[in-house]
């Protein structure tokens, strides 16, 4: 099958969905209001409540939920063959993540820019909404884990790509300031910093010593380390450390002096490194060596796909983003439906390009069966096999293969960062509120609330043992990732249902959706959670086994919680504060 045929498809939906659907959703269904004024005016202080312009927050909002999800998940669930991943990725998008996206964020916007965990106190009562923070505790908590970690090993394959990524630190700083202290925009500043960024990256591609390589400081490979450690995992050790220490600044920093400008130039990046890859996909003109349907598989497709790809078709963690800190951004409240809906467009068009990358991959479809052999196979090699797959598309404009390489890992990590200090971020909001709610008050304050997410997001990362050796953490609690964020994805658009019947609006475009998430997810997690993790299961670990029984437990409690609350006749109209 012509892979630019299958893009060109892909787009089309994405466009008509965007134009037609989404428009009607956002004047028939959540009605919005250009003159209503938003929590970021009306709460307005200069850290968290900050009006922004709309392209500036759409990047902040995109660079946030994409992170190396909408890459790794594809790239794994190809195993089951290129068309089911392209048709949950495009009809997802559409109809699932996007009016998801979407209604936390109006949501959000009509109660004070109050998360949906605390919104859910409103709609359910207060022991699901504890009973929610705590699935959304436990979720942030394995954001952090899982992209720390890939954030690390990537920096560790990829050497060439740590100096640009953290040239972009002081570059953000300088580019926020100037905004909102000197009043100047931030477009041209932004692309020049884009360009520093990859000229950077285009030299430390040729000269070794602009390659920081902890591993081959320490020796190489075989090398000894600090602790007793390997080179290897000691540069990992390192690595956790200072991304550490990093998330701890950024997620305490006001949103305008880091975290909306360099978002700002990640959206750049990603537009860039779309049109490099769309177009080398026209120049190079492959086909998809990947079978449309892997007809012997080991794992069956239902119901893990709908788990394995979660952002780029729909993902929880994006309505804690819309509703953590997207929505005490929005300058106007028709400007959710451009942050929102587009933003989930934007992570599709990327999530289909990473179908594309690794389909086009490997010569012929005997190659790529021997690759993915099984989905144990799969979930080792999808990210490496997208960063490759992505260089080749790259050559097709004349990009060497090692910059291509460079540049496609920086785009990788970057939206990586992105996720993980803004998880950091959400996380400290959350166990704010669990302070409030149990009355400990240490955990009310700023630095106590972060100190807590990030040695926690450590530990997790850094204690369990596993197949990857130390730091193993990230690696084994990506399964449950995914059916923890899909449940989150579908009690958020069960209490947008819940909202908008109390308002008298047509609930069914997000209670059709909630439907079939909840129902793949809860079918995925049963079987995980007692067929395959528990003490007499097929891959017995207690870690997941615990997680994964408490967060199935609670969603089962939230979700009869809110059933009954859909059907319960409401004879006041919902507060439209």
């Amino acid at each position: 099958m012509n892979a630019i045929v299958i893009a060109l498809i892909g787009i089309v939906i994405f466009i008509l969905g965007y134009r037609y659907y989404s428009k009607f959703v956002a004047e028939k269904i959540f009605r919005l209001d250009p003159n209503y004024v938003t929590p970021a005016h009306r709460y307005k202080d200069g850290v968290d409540y900050v009006p922004t312009n709309k392209f500036v927050l759409w990047g902040h909002h995109f660079t946030s939920v994409a992170g190396a999800a909408p890459i790794l998940g594809p790239a794994i669930a190809i195993y089951w063959g290129w068309l089911p991943a392209f048709l949950w990725v495009v009809l997802g998008t559409v109809f699932a993540a996007g009016v998801h996206d979407f209604g936390t964020l109006a949501l959000s916007v009509r109660n004070k820019g109050y998360s949906v965990g605390t919104i859910a106190d409103k709609l359910i009562g207060r022991r699901g909404k504890l009973l929610f923070l705590f699935i959304i505790l436990i979720l942030v908590l394995m954001v952090n884990a899982v992209f720390a970690w890939v954030i690390s090993n990537l920096f560790i394959s990829y050497p060439s790509s740590v100096l640009p990524v953290f040239i972009q630190i002081p570059l953000a700083i300088w580019i926020g300031y100037a905004a909102y202290k000197r009043s100047k925009k931030m477009l041209i500043p932004s692309l020049v910093a884009l360009a520093i960024m990859y000229l950077t990256a285009i030299l430390a591609s040729r000269f070794d010593f602009l390659q920081i390589d902890l591993v081959r400081f320490m020796g190489g490979e075989d090398g000894a380390g600090l602790f007793g450690l390997g080179s290897v995992s000691t540069a990992f050790l390192i690595w956790i450390v200072i991304l550490m220490v990093y998330v701890y600044i950024a997620s305490t920093l006001p949103v305008w002096k880091l975290l909306q400008p360099r978002d700002f130039i990640n959206s750049h990046q990603l537009v860039v490194g779309l049109g490099i890859l769309y177009l080398g996909l026209i120049f190079t003109n492959p086909s998809i060596s990947a079978p449309a349907i892997n007809e012997s598989p080991d794992k069956s497709l239902l119901p893990l796909l709908f788990i394995t790809i979660a952002c780029g078709a729909i993902s929880g963690f994006h309505g804690l983003v819309s509703s953590g800190t997207s929505s005490k951004q929005l300058n106007k409240e028709t400007d959710a439906r451009f942050v929102g809906y587009f933003g989930a467009v934007g992570e599709g068009v990327l999530a289909l390009v990473s179908i594309l990358a690794v389909g086009t991959l490997f010569a012929n479809t005997d190659a790529f069966s021997q690759a993915y052999a099984s989905f144990s196979d799969a979930n080792a090699i999808g990210l490496g096999n997208f960063v490759e797959g992505a260089a080749n598309l790259a050559q097709g404009l004349w990009i060497p293969t090692d910059i291509a390489t460079t540049i496609v890992s920086i785009i990788v990590v970057s939206f990586a960062a992105t996720t993980l200090d803004t998880s950091v971020r959400l996380m400290r909001y959350i166990i704010a509120e669990l302070g409030i709610e149990y009355n400990i008050k240490p955990l009310t304050k700023t630095h106590v609330a972060t100190s807590v997410a990030v040695l926690s997001s450590t530990a997790l990362v850094l204690i369990p043992e596993g197949p990857n050796g130390f730091g193993s953490g990230g690696y084994l609690i990506w399964p449950l990732f995914g059916t923890a964020n899909q449940l989150l994805a579908a009690i958020s658009l069960f209490l947008i249902s819940i909202w908008l019947k109390r308002r008298g609006s047509n609930y069914l475009v997000t209670l059709i959706p909630m439907i079939f998430v909840i129902f793949m997810t809860l079918f995925a997690m049963f079987q995980q959670v007692f067929f395959e993790w528990s003490w007499f299961g097929t891959g017995s670990n207690m870690l997941l086994f615990v997680l994964g029984a408490i967060i199935f437990v609670f969603a089962i409690w939230i979700a009869f919680t809110a059933f009954h609350e859909l059907t319960k006749k409401q004879d006041d109209p919902f507060d439209r504060e």
